[in-house]
């Protein structure tokens, strides 16, 4: 759980604070790919047309280390290639810009422990699942390991316990969900917590909490960081609120008693659509009725009609990532602000994921599908279109 943060500093101070750190993170926006560069991408033949184009970008450095580019090879120096760019500016960061950056890496310790979690139950190879973990969500390697060693009794479940909720920045949100859940469960404690509940359900709890802490941060930050930040994790709250209740279909999570109880549990407690939203949403035990609900909320209710209406070339995940960039976008647009530092991190991913499926396109030779992506800071994006007419 974070502290009370410090004040952010107005305009006669901010710079003083964060004024450099802001310009960095700011002139990295013109690494982004551009227009001209997804139109070369997307006219390759073979993936070593990607690397020689690749050279002329910001990726030339990642791509010259390659021999042999492949989908995953990209990623992961692509990714890497963030992650050395973030610790740079948490590296020039001070208070509160500092416990804003480490709020961003929260997100990644959850899914890396939930991974080895869930890996671990499943006997996967350690090793296999430490190569698969996010780099911005790595502690202390000892723990790491220790995560999906544990023995498959109460003194392992008590071991993984005091190794994975003390040990790491995130253990207070362990904490809470153990304590939430012992309550609900009752009995032996954190053995029948994890023999009772599914990995995905302590994810979706887990990220609950960390919305819910960081979206109480920024907005005691104030200022524009609260109005932008602000808006950013209740469209993230909202999100994962209808993703919760699509996905959980057809389980025993929606089942009638289950609903506005467990299901209704892993809704944030932020958002545009709580408390009305999320109360309705609880309710819905199918698509139809999820899409009567979103129908009474506009900002989703376009969204929704893509994954009803589709005819296969748009998801709702497609959808839903074009919303995120608009938003995104627009955090570049002010001054005297942290929105921009998250926004930064979330669209390099995006434009990862548009590297990925270009490859993947070449490699499988399905050139018709590779026109799928979002690209970032486009000139032709939809909401740019609409606003130069």
């Amino acid at each position: 759980m974070a502290p009370e943060p410090m004040p952010l500093g107005g305009m006669c101070d901010f710079n003083i604070l964060h004024g450099y750190t802001e310009a960095a993170v700011r002139g990295m926006r013109s690494s982004f790919l551009s227009e001209q560069d997804y139109h070369h991408l997307t006219q390759c033949e073979v993936l070593e047309d990607v690397k020689m184009n690749l050279t002329e970008t910001d990726y030339g450095d990642v791509v010259a280390d390659t021999s042999i580019l492949t989908p995953s090879g990209l990623q992961s120096a692509a990714v890497n290639k963030l992650v050395v760019e973030f610790k740079y500016l948490r590296t020039q960061a001070v208070e509160p810009l500092a416990t804003f950056l480490d709020f961003i890496t929260y997100e990644y310790m959850i899914e890396n422990v939930m991974l080895l979690l869930k890996g671990a139950l499943s006997g996967r190879e350690i090793n296999d699942l430490m190569e698969q973990c996010h780099p911005l969500g790595m502690f202390n390697h000892t723990v790491m390991r220790s995560i999906p060693t544990f023995e498959a009794n109460a003194k392992g479940y008590q071991d993984l316990y005091q190794t994975v909720l003390v040990d790491t920045p995130v253990g207070p949100y362990f904490a809470m969900f153990l304590s939430e859940s012992a309550g609900r469960l009752g009995g032996d404690g954190v053995k029948n917590i994890m023999q009772e509940v599914e990995i995905e359900i302590i994810k979706s709890s887990l990220i609950k909490y960390w919305l819910e802490d960081f979206h109480k941060f920024v907005v005691a930050l104030g200022g524009e960081t609260a109005e932008l930040m602000g808006g950013i994790l209740a469209v993230r709250a909202d999100t994962n609120a209808i993703n919760i209740t699509l996905n959980f279909f057809g389980t025993s999570l929606n089942e009638p008693a289950m609903r506005g109880s467990d299901r209704k549990a892993l809704y944030p407690a932020v958002g545009y659509l709580y408390p009305v939203g999320t109360s309705m949403l609880a309710e819905v035990s199918d698509e139809e009725g999820l899409g009567r609900v979103l129908d009474l909320f506009p900002q989703y209710a376009a969204i929704w009609s893509v994954h009803v209406n589709g005819d296969g070339q748009k998801s709702i995940d497609d959808a839903f990532y074009e919303r995120d960039v608009h938003s995104l976008e627009l955090a570049f647009e002010g001054q005297m602000h942290f929105a921009c530092f998250y926004a930064y991190v979330k669209l390099k991913e995006q434009e990862i994921r548009n590297l990925v499926w270009i490859t993947e396109c070449i490699l499988q030779q399905q050139k018709d599908e590779i026109g799928k992506f979002v690209s970032v800071f486009s000139d032709s994006a939809p909401w740019r279109m609409n606003k130069k007419k």
